[in-house]
């Protein structure tokens, strides 16, 4: 079985950054670390609002590491000019509401089909490979491929919040047969939000799924482990569900 990838988000040591107008803690150098601990690309949301994640950082983090860089963004004419200039290795389309604390919900393909279609051809043009980050469902999976994306990420937002084994396994075999489906159709999947070290063993154990890219339990967890050893771990766990 082929080993899983992992795209840490560091979205949220900007977040520590900007709450004090601050220029720590280095947004680099927690990149390298997060590297060092085994981590496959850096992740990042450049957030309409700028939030955390600044225009700078994308541009200064793209010239100093050495793993791919995958810009979250929305669907918008700004992103895409910034996109196309920076020219990241991946970029993933996720919808965004400046009132929402993290990204609530997938991107809605199926009510969208054209306009994300001649989006992500943008970004093919300029060679970055681009995804849609959507929800688990077969109407947005198959509007997916009808925009030509080669990949697209799964939402596990509702699958972290089960709070019983009921629902968790029901979320999970969404999820599953989910995955299974757009890889039949030709597409690949990654996935991710809400993914611990306490439910990633069960996502990651998925053979259809590529990557995942997990990013606010890494940050947390990095208080009282650090960001390495928070990575390194993490990675073990995902390597070892696929054994």
């Amino acid at each position: 079985m082929k080993q899983i990838l992992l795209g840490v988000n560091i979205d949220h040591v900007a977040t520590l950054r900007q709450l004090r107008g601050t220029s720590y803690p280095d947004l680099i150098s927690a990149a390298k670390q997060v590297i060092q601990g085994g981590a496959d690309s850096i992740t990042v949301h450049l957030r309409e609002d700028r939030r955390h994640i600044q225009d700078k950082d994308v541009y200064d983090l793209k010239a100093s590491i050495d793993v791919p860089l995958n810009l979250e963004m929305a669907m918008t004419d700004e992103m895409l000019s910034i996109a196309t200039d920076l020219k990241p290795k991946f970029c993933c389309i996720v919808p965004e509401k400046r009132q929402e604390l993290t990204t609530e919900g997938g991107l809605d393909v199926l009510a969208n089909v054209d306009r994300v279609t001649t989006f992500c051809q943008k970004l093919a043009s300029a060679g970055i490979q681009t995804s849609l980050f959507i929800d688990p469902e077969v109407g947005q999976i198959e509007a997916a491929v009808a925009c030509g994306v080669p990949v697209i990420e799964l939402h596990t937002g509702r699958y972290s919040q089960a709070t019983n084994d009921k629902e968790f396994q029901y979320e999970l075999n969404v999820i599953m047969e989910s995955a299974e489906l757009a890889q039949s159709l030709g597409i690949q999947v990654n996935a991710g939000h809400g993914l611990t070290y306490d439910n990633v063993v069960s996502i990651a154990s998925i053979e259809h799924i590529v990557e995942l890219n997990i990013g606010h339990s890494i940050i947390a967890q990095s208080i009282f482990t650090g960001l390495l050893n928070t990575v390194s771990e993490l990675k073990s766990l995902m390597v070892q569900a696929r054994k």
